[in-house]
């Protein structure tokens, strides 16, 4: 009987820390729109300078990195102990994990670059919803390289992202005259 008190305590502690997850990942959706809805208002008001927004939204957060500096010192040093791994076409011998972390830092830049530059362009609802696309690319390129299973709750999910996709392009609206003009032909005997 103690064994399935147990067992309802760690389902009870585990269903916990998966609406904390649910409420942090709404709150994070939130925020996100709150702010491309800000930096709309900013650039309207300030002009479009995205290289200046890119620099501000990443040096304003630094001196908060030094709260965990002691877990960052700890594992640059984990870092640098990997194996060696020599850079292809310059022949640079760096530890693969430093490697690592280096094209992580350059992909992350191209990507947030052009969001940035797509903030200047574009209103911060096709901002977000973009964003979201690449989020979902990048969950799907996920779960098929590492082979994962793709669950009903994927097709769910998948299903909604390209259904609003299409619901926020319009697609229906233009899809209608052309559906018209197909059911009008003559039919060919």
């Amino acid at each position: 009987a103690s064994d399935s008190g147990l067992n309802e305590e760690d389902g009870l502690q585990v269903f916990l820390w998966w609406l904390l997850g649910i409420a942090a990942l709404t709150f994070a959706l939130l925020m996100s729109a709150r702010m491309g809805i800000f930096q709309e208002t900013l650039y309207k008001q300030f002009g479009k300078h995205s290289k200046e927004a890119l620099f501000y939204n990443h040096a304003l957060p630094l001196p908060g990195f030094l709260l965990l500096a002691p877990n960052i010192y700890h594992h640059a040093v984990l870092f640098s102990q990997s194996e060696p791994f020599q850079v292809p076409v310059i022949g640079l011998t760096m530890p693969i994990m430093w490697f690592y972390l280096l094209m992580n830092v350059i992909t992350q830049y191209v990507c947030i670059r052009g969001v940035f530059i797509l903030t200047t362009e574009c209103t911060s609802l096709t901002v977000t919803l973009v964003v979201t696309l690449r989020k979902f690319v990048s969950l799907i390129f996920s779960i098929l390289y590492f082979r994962n299973p793709f669950t009903a709750w994927h097709w769910l999910g998948t299903s909604f992202v390209f259904v609003g996709t299409l619901m926020y392009t319009e697609v229906w609206n233009s899809l209608g005259p052309f559906l018209a003009r197909w059911r009008k032909r003559p039919k060919e005997e």
